[in-house]
């Protein structure tokens, strides 16, 4: 413990209000504050305060109250005082236009309630998508002591014969309804089957896949990312993140001590291993920016060639979350990628990865964590691509596409906005064919705005009629992490402000390459200089007021996070995987 942290005041003397007189801010604090009935004893103890993210509106944290309680319980048994106290709680499919669009004000909410309000360390509870990089982002910046729970994935459920979950099977049954296999009465049916309990979607979605992180990350305790979020074990977790907060107050173990290149790459590692949502690269490439900690996407890839997918969930595999915690959780992840780790990395328990790993229950025999000579997939779980189409790169989870698509050629059919996609998707005479080639672009950081959830571009119902399931499909937006299919995204720079997809024009021909990393259109360099000159960037990228103007004045694009630009740190000091 630092000389700094041993002379930092404590507790309600943290943070005074500045009135000009700290004796008076003090006496001031304490007489509103024991209006709540607070007693001298309560108020001389450390402060830990618990992050509230609960919403009538986000089913993925209906849990929290029981688990704020749990926190509690382990911050009062270990001799603290614990706060709770609201941010913005943010869910995917209860946010206009998007969650991503709101992610950084969540961030900024929290960062500033963790500077401003008396407390020695400060537990994050998250779960739905966003909510998790935000809180990581916001504990980045501030650099109080923390520590991050989940609310926890849901279990899976059943749809008559076959057992379903959120939200892979979402996209999979409303395809077969699109191709007109399954009726509208029977999808109803399975809109009451896809979510059967309170937490995040039950696969290798975003929450699942910044769970996973998070702990290789070293922000959570060890097992605190896969157990159900219904599960009593849930609650034993909290308990012991407050107990364990109660100390990180008095070590002073702050955020960037723990964030460190090192401990990103391994978080990188465990992204590929897990086979997981191409989301989690802008989130961590936007926690690593707020430490000044570039994400170096060529060094990622290189990653890939010998970290396989080892987790067989869905979408890449056949298994839920619930599974993989029946199976360990996270404790066979990391021992299978040990000699891949940086194992020195200080976590958040106060102990090295490696000493976690080593510590971890023993191995017992199951089939949803593959040992690395048996891997689900290889050759990298997302790959990077360059070319004249992709601009400073894009993205595609090869994992998840479909094996003769990852090298491909064909027509392009390019939709200029969300409302054109809407409107000529389903058009019976949309000009397509299997081979072509779906382009969706002003759908990212400015361009919708907030970079949506829109990668997963819709078989065009004609095509889906035939039985069609996957096509390439190319956008400078993101898809859902439980998403699946031949689809690139992230784009950069996006379309809006100029990027390649901003040139290409219906009936080009689009070569996507995986395996050597390209992805190009057929056009000379001469013609997308024409264009070039020809271009101007859309009216609905200007804002006059409130966040929309400060989101567009200020948002990066998705190789630097999507984050605002003033809540970065610039220039870069490092880069990761190192």
């Amino acid at each position: 413990m630092s000389d700094d942290h041993q002379n930092t005041p404590r507790g309600m003397k943290r943070g005074l209000t500045r009135y000009g007189d700290e004796e008076f801010s003090l006496y001031l604090r304490k007489a509103f504050i024991k209006a709540m009935g607070y007693s001298d004893d309560a108020l001389s103890r450390p402060v830990i305060g618990i992050v509230n993210t609960f919403s009538a509106y986000n089913a993925c944290h209906a849990n929290v109250p029981p688990l704020i309680e749990a926190v509690k319980r382990g911050v009062m048994l270990a001799g603290g005082l614990p706060m709770e106290f609201p941010t913005i709680s943010l869910h995917e499919s209860f946010s206009f236009p998007t969650s991503m669009y709101l992610r950084n004000l969540m961030s900024m909410d929290t960062e500033e309630m963790l500077l401003a309000l008396p407390m020695d360390a400060c537990v994050l509870i998250g779960g739905c998508d966003k909510t998790v990089p935000a809180q990581l982002m916001a504990a980045a910046s501030a650099d109080v002591p923390a520590i991050q729970v989940v609310t926890g994935p849901m279990l899976s459920g059943t749809h008559r014969e076959e057992r379903v979950g959120a939200c892979t099977d979402c996209r999979r049954f409303w395809g077969e309804y699109r191709g007109g296999r399954i009726d509208a009465t029977e999808i109803n049916e399975v809109e009451g089957r896809l979510a059967p309990s309170a937490g995040t979607c039950g696969v290798m979605g975003t929450a699942s896949t910044m769970a996973c992180m998070t702990e290789a990350l070293g922000m959570m305790l060890p097992g605190g990312a896969a157990i159900p979020a219904v599960s009593a074990e849930r609650l034993r977790h909290g308990e012991a993140a407050g107990t364990r907060a109660m100390a990180l107050a008095k070590e002073g173990l702050k955020p960037s001590t723990i964030m460190t290149p090192a401990a990103f790459e391994n978080a990188l590692r465990v992204l590929l291993a897990i086979g997981g949502s191409t989301n989690a690269i802008v989130h961590l490439a936007a926690i690593a920016g707020r430490l000044g900690i570039e994400l170096d996407m060529p060094a990622f890839d290189a990653l890939g060639a010998d970290t396989p997918v080892l987790v067989d969930l869905k979408p890449t595999g056949q298994y839920y979350m619930d599974d993989l915690h029946k199976a360990g959780g996270m404790a066979p992840i990391l021992r299978a990628l040990k000699p891949l780790l940086n194992v020195d990395c200080m976590t958040v328990s106060g102990r090295t990865l490696g000493e976690e790993i080593d510590a971890s229950p023993p191995a017992f025999p199951q089939d949803v964590v593959h040992p690395l000579d048996n891997p689900i997939h290889s050759g990298g779980g997302i790959a990077f691509l360059k070319g004249n189409l992709a601009g400073e790169g894009a993205i595609i989870k090869q994992a998840a596409g479909t094996a003769d698509l990852m090298v491909h050629e064909g027509p392009a059919m390019v939709f200029d906005s969300l409302e054109d996609l809407a409107t000529r998707i389903d058009a019976p005479d949309l000009d397509v064919t299997p081979d072509s080639v779906l382009i969706l672009r002003n759908a990212g950081p400015k361009g919708a705005p907030g970079m949506p959830e829109a990668g997963y571009i819709p078989i065009p119902k004609k095509l889906a009629q035939q039985g069609v399931k996957d096509m390439v499909r190319i956008s400078d937006c993101r898809m859902s992490g439980t998403a699946f299919g031949s689809i690139v995204l992230h784009a950069t720079p996006e379309a809006a402000v100029g990027g390649p997809l901003a040139l290409v024009e219906t009936g080009d021909t689009v070569r996507l390459d995986v395996p050597n990393r390209r992805l190009d259109m057929d056009v000379s360099d001469e013609e997308l200089a024409r264009r070039r000159a020809a271009w101007s960037p859309p009216a609905t990228t200007h804002a006059e007021r409130g966040y929309k103007k400060l989101y567009m004045d200020h948002v990066t694009q998705a190789d630097e996070g999507v984050d605002f630009d003033f809540l970065t740190q610039r220039p870069f000091n490092a880069k990761t995987p190192r």
